[in-house]
């Protein structure tokens, strides 16, 4: 379950930014202003010394630690994931902006319930689980307690609005035609002006009328590294991302571990456990394309890619500028 909160107002609990290496500050300055890396949520107590000078607890940092993280030069974009279990009030994302430079860009999570056809047996959902889900993919419910609260709390500090799609029965949602049919629709009917992105946990949805589905409506199909997905290449040739108008991509989790056990394996988050250079290498080469083709680009990370998102987005960075690994 997510842990960001929203930030408190300044005073004797302000978390103070880590120190930042000349070398780090080097690769920063070197990096495209359209290019945006960051990390997913920011509450992680085994950050101190890499993006937070001290030692401080979880909901501390939940509360306070978004102003120095965002300090930091390598990281000037976060998602947001609390959005996804239950929708925010514009109030709280406006707190959020408002603690982040001008040029900071947030990746927010739509509310599951626009991309779950079914709840499951989790306890969480109450009565409502094994129930069908009156609002899924209803352009209306998504454009009130999605997309016009974006709008309204985070302004041009938004970036993607992020659709992520559960793993669930792909028959049950008519297979990857009619899917991809119904997500134009859906798309189709939400307000203009945002960068709407895709993530799919089912690859079998992944097809090549999924990508003309986006395109039309110009969203975009959100590049994941997740063990349930192929590798990003693969998607990304499938989805034509070097046609989108945006790259997003998150790098989620380590293909050899299920999520607990990468958490349970790279707890406390302060160091990286299993180097992935062929996932930092296929991000880096598809950042680079994207530049070229001037296109603004945004890679968030997690904690369960490597074992230290912070530490992963310095080594992408890196790579993205030298070429070195």
């Amino acid at each position: 379950m997510p842990v960001d909160a929203p930030p408190a107002r300044r005073g004797h609990a302000e978390i103070r930014a880590a120190p930042v290496s000349a070398e780090l500050r080097a690769v920063a300055h070197r990096l495209p202003p359209a290019l945006r890396l960051g990390t997913s949520s920011w509450s992680f107590p085994g950050w101190a010394g890499i993006v937070y000078e001290d030692a401080a607890g979880t909901a501390r940092l939940a509360r306070h630690g978004l102003a120095a993280y965002a300090r930091h030069p390598l990281l000037r974009a976060v998602g947001i994931d609390r959005t996804f279990y239950a929708p925010v009030p514009a109030e709280t994302l406006a707190a959020y902006a408002a603690a982040v430079p001008d040029d900071f860009r947030f990746l927010v999570k739509a509310h599951e319930d626009c991309t779950l056809a079914r709840f499951n047996g989790q306890e969480r959902y109450g009565a409502r689980r094994g129930q069908r889900n009156e609002v899924f993919l209803h352009p209306a419910y998504a454009s009130e307690m999605v997309v016009g609260r974006v709008i309204d709390g985070l302004g041009h500090k938004a970036g993607p609005i992020l659709f992520q799609f559960p793993p669930q029965d792909a028959a049950a949602l008519g297979g990857a035609e009619r899917f991809a049919e119904r997500l134009h629709t859906f798309l189709d009917g939400l307000p203009r002006g945002p960068l709407y992105a895709v993530e799919l946990r089912n690859r079998e949805l992944l097809s090549t009328t999924y990508a003309t589905a986006l395109a039309d409506v110009g969203a975009v199909h959100c590049l994941n590294v997740h063990p349930s997905m192929p590798d990003v290449g693969d998607q990304a040739r499938v989805a034509a991302a070097g046609d989108s108008p945006a790259l997003v991509v998150r790098w989620m989790l380590a293909r050899r571990y299920g999520y607990e056990e990468a958490k349970a394996r790279y707890q406390p988050f302060d160091r990286i456990v299993d180097d992935d250079p062929a996932a930092r290498r296929a991000i880096a080469d598809l950042c680079r394309a994207a530049v070229a083709r001037q296109r603004p680009a945004f890679v968030i990370i997690n904690n369960k890619a490597e074992g230290s998102a912070p530490l992963s987005v310095f080594r992408l960075a890196q790579q993205i500028v030298t070429g070195d690994e």
